[in-house]
């Protein structure tokens, strides 16, 4: 049976007692930015204001993450989430009383700043442990593993936001952003009390690198605390993947508009994840052969090919057939990217080298957003299906112009 995979590796000892907290926090993160939109949208009536502290609070995390992963990386995750989790817990409190208090919109975006650069990374710790727990001898296990990470995180995004969504629409938005900040400090601190999967804290420094032999057989020093340029390389494929999400989200809604449906965009967006959720079970549950390079020119490859087809579309119908495939495509990339980073990084800065991942990732739909506004209103919804047609084209670039570096085996 498919499944049997992912019993095997929750049966796997203090696996599940890691895994279930993570997931659970995990919808807390998912929630928490939508729920700032809605608490600060009740209070000012304006979304003017909400954008730019949900702004605030998106940039926050995305430059804190790396920073926050690194201190993990460091002391431990058993050490540094119980002050992290206070900490955002405090700017949570801080912004809901700003709110209340009807504080001007400079001093609610500090709050959302502050909100933002303590979210735990929970994802990228669990992320971690599995890495810790099946590197040694069970490897080939990880594919299953960060599979079912991403399908963790895909329910989170779509459990996440229709709660805060859901408590909006009944008057309490201030229960979204409580309840997300609850989830969140509640999962990551059951997280912490799981020691025995713990990563062990790194003890090399940039001050300290490890020693090896260059090309001549001399010793040369090299810096095992440092990211590298396969991460790099990483980075600008989850970058890339950032601008498909966010363009592709604004323009399925700009084109289903003006086709006169609107409500088709809700069905296209089902279709869409549902395919992308199965896409990503059954890739899990299965062991491949094939090599991750070649999967991951593959899956780049069927994401430009569904991306280009979208510029060819003439209905909300044709649309949801071709989302399908875009779908599909994205699973094996939120599994391969971990994967090769696993392989590429030193495990002193995993953690760290995970969030940068997921930072360049939010930054690449962010930018998207607001690109793909301009495109669409410049050249209709096609406009916007262009930029991802781009952004998929970029990762199959970079993958095939990068296949040498990250072929390279980790020092």
């Amino acid at each position: 049976m498919p499944s049997a995979n992912y019993r095997s590796l929750l049966r796997t000892p203090g696996a599940a007692a890691f895994f279930l907290p993570a997931s659970l926090g995990r919808v807390g993160v998912a929630m928490t930015g939508l729920s700032i939109v809605w608490l600060v949208h009740s209070r000012t009536g304006s979304f003017a204001p909400a954008g730019l502290v949900s702004g605030g609070f998106a940039v926050a995390e995305a430059l804190g993450a790396p920073q926050l992963a690194r201190l993990v990386d460091r002391f431990g995750q058993t050490r540094v989430l119980p002050p992290a989790l206070f900490a955002h817990a405090l700017a949570v409190a801080l912004l809901l009383a700003l709110v209340a208090a009807d504080a001007s919109d400079p001093l609610l975006t500090l709050g959302g700043v502050l909100a933002g650069a303590g979210v735990p990374q929970l994802g990228a710790m669990s992320a971690a442990r599995w890495a810790a727990l099946l590197r040694t001898d069970r490897a080939a296990e990880l594919p299953t593993a960060f599979a079912l990470e991403s399908l963790s995180n895909a329910v989170a995004y779509l459990v996440g936001p229709t709660a805060v969504s859901t408590l909006a629409a009944a008057g309490h938005p201030a229960v979204g952003t409580v309840l997300a900040a609850s989830l969140s400090v509640a999962g990551g601190l059951v997280l912490a009390t799981r020691r025995g999967t713990a990563p062990a804290p790194s003890k090399r420094t940039a001050a300290a690198p490890a020693p090896r032999l260059d090309g001549a057989g001399r010793a040369a020093q090299v810096d095992r605390s440092s990211l590298g340029g396969a991460v790099f390389l990483l980075m600008g494929l989850n970058l890339a993947l950032g601008v498909h999400f966010g363009a592709l989200q604004v323009s399925v809604t700009a084109f289903v508009v003006e086709h006169g449906a609107p409500g088709a965009a809700t069905p296209v967006f089902a279709v869409s994840n549902g395919s992308g959720l199965l896409a990503g079970w059954l890739y899990g549950a299965r062991r491949w052969r094939t090599a991750p390079l070649v999967q991951l020119l593959t899956a780049t490859g069927a994401l430009t090919l569904g991306t280009l087809l979208l510029l060819t579309v003439g209905s909300p119908l044709g649309l949801g057939a071709v989302v399908v495939l875009t779908g599909a495509a994205v699973p094996p990339l939120l599994v391969l990217f971990p994967l090769l980073t696993e392989e590429a990084v030193d495990r002193s800065v995993l953690t760290r080298a995970f969030s940068w991942l997921g930072s360049a990732s939010a930054a690449g739909s962010a930018a998207a957003a607001a690109a793909s506004g301009w495109a669409i209103d410049s050249f209709g919804a096609r406009g916007g299906f262009a930029l991802t047609a781009a952004a998929a084209t970029a990762m199959a670039v970079q993958s095939l112009a990068g296949l040498r570096l990250l072929s390279s085996p980790k020092r």
